[in-house]
């Protein structure tokens, strides 16, 4: 079995099996946070050892039989440590009691734990999507602009290399956290990126329990680490853009562009939380980082009452900024419409026609690229590439907004 197929199996097992292993460990030791902690620990022995050992016949057995173990040591380490804490009080009455951990969320303490920086960047998301995040291989390929098979490699890598140099799958400590938090943003911000706009066919268009999820770890890793600029930068980044999904899709399940939302529908406290805190960044004085800036652009649009108001210069100015931390073709994308907005179709067209070789698998290209031709009166060509965009799209709400602009041409 490949390890692709093993990580599928984990994470297929860790959704059907949480909740009865935990409901078997309460019913038998009457403790609920002692059969969540050893269902996590039983979990986190999994993602170590199945990879290398191979799939046990009956994973869900597995699961059980070891949560239970992790149980009845748990219980015995606790009467054990009882013992020795009253005879140390004997001699240390002053001393203060052992922290319990630095991680304490079960979720965020194994997306630290799979993201091992001895991993490159991009093996480790991947892997941490498939295993923790519980996101397909095409979901995580449509997200990275990749083949599947390339992920499938990605991830392969990553397991090969755990094995041969023993990379110890542990809790780290919170001297190795500023190692590992890239790897733990980017997976935070892909699962809500599925979320908030779902690439399968198959799913609704919004999934709200990833975006959800992804915002409760953000809230937990912010106060895990209250001065890292890009963690705060993150959450406002998925407070502003969550606090317009009321507004994403209309009643006759079509996608509806940011200029044409109604921005009364918006969650207002959301929009609040995440202007609050980019003014806190900004008062700390230190150059932002990736998601500082796209927190910022998002907080230009939630800023205009009505899109007309947007101040595309300065949404134009911080995407100058960003292209100098990522020279992704995305943002480069991105940046082309804000030149749109502000010097005419005409001048963004070329620049945008500029990536094709980089997105031209990528739905949001073409129809970024037939909307500027729209706008130009150039419709047959406009045609052509909604075409390709919709072709291209996986969701089924964009597919019907952009079939509806192209059948609204001449």
């Amino acid at each position: 079995m490949s390890s692709v197929e093993v990580g599928e199996a984990i994470s297929q097992t860790h959704r059907e099996e949480w909740a009865r292993v935990v409901a078997s460990l309460t019913r038998r030791f009457g403790d609920l946070d002692i059969a969540e902690e050893a269902a996590a620990e039983a979990f986190a022995t999994a993602v170590e050892r199945w990879p290398a050992d191979g799939l046990p016949p009956n994973p869900g057995a597995w699961l059980t039989t070891t949560a239970n173990r992790k149980a009845i040591d748990r219980i015995r380490r606790e009467h054990k440590r009882d013992d020795k804490h009253k005879e140390a009080q004997i001699f240390y009455q002053e001393d203060p009691p052992e922290p319990v951990g630095t991680i304490d969320d079960d979720r965020l303490r194994l997306i630290f734990t799979c993201c091992h920086p001895a991993l490159a960047l991009e093996s480790r998301v991947a892997l941490t999507l498939r295993l923790v995040g519980g996101l397909t291989v095409a979901e995580i390929a449509r997200a990275l602009l990749v083949h599947e098979s390339t992920v499938g490699q990605r991830i392969t890598r990553a397991k090969a290399k755990i094995t041969a140099t023993n990379i110890p799958y542990r809790v780290p400590s919170g001297a190795d956290l500023p190692a590992r938090v890239s790897g733990v943003l980017a997976v935070l911000f892909l699962v809500f990126n599925e979320g908030y706009l779902a690439t399968g066919s198959g799913t609704d268009p919004l999934r709200h329990e990833l975006t959800a999820e992804a915002i409760r770890l953000a809230r937990l890793l912010r106060a895990l680490m209250p001065y890292d600029g890009e963690v705060a930068g993150l959450l406002a980044l998925m407070l502003l853009i969550e606090a317009r999904s009321s507004a994403r899709v209309s009643a006759g399940g079509e996608l509806v562009s940011l200029g044409e939302q109604d921005r009364g529908s918006w969650d207002a406290a959301l929009v609040a939380e995440g202007h609050r805190l980019m003014r806190e960044r900004l008062a700390a004085g230190v150059a932002p980082g990736r998601y500082q800036i796209l927190a910022a652009i998002n907080a230009v649009h939630t800023s205009a009452r009505d899109a007309r108001d947007t101040d595309w210069s300065q949404v134009l100015t911080l995407y100058d900024q960003l292209v100098h931390l990522d020279r992704s073709p995305i943002v480069a994308l991105n940046r082309a419409i804000a030149v749109a907005e502000l010097d005419g179709p005409g001048v963004a067209l070329p620049a945008v026609e500029l990536l094709e070789d980089d997105l031209d698998g990528y739905h949001a290209y073409h129809a970024t690229r037939a909307d500027l031709l729209r706008r130009l009166g150039r419709d047959q060509e406009a045609r052509a590439a909604y075409g390709s965009a919709i072709e291209l799209a996986g969701n089924v709400a964009e597919r019907a907004a952009l079939a509806r602009r192209r059948d609204q041409l001449r």
